[in-house]
């Protein structure tokens, strides 16, 4: 499985689960449920985005290597 293939699950992944917790937010609008935005879902959203820029670079990095190794 290559890099950019992981990083497009983790991606579609997380917009599903977004989409998912949208809808749920339509029903659970509470205090609870506005703590549980901003102390669970918004920190894993902020994780998925700075791990999908992490692996982008760390695609960039291989690459270059596996340039430099057939030369």
């Amino acid at each position: 499985m290559s890099l950019n293939h992981s990083k497009g699950r983790l991606v579609g992944l997380s917009r599903e689960l977004l989409r998912v917790w949208q809808d749920t937010q339509e029903s659970w609008r509470d205090e609870k449920g506005r703590e549980f935005d901003r102390v669970y879902m918004q920190p894993l959203f902020d994780a998925v985005d700075n791990a999908a820029a992490s692996i982008e670079d760390l695609d960039k990095v291989l690459h270059r290597l596996r340039q430099d190794c057939e030369l």
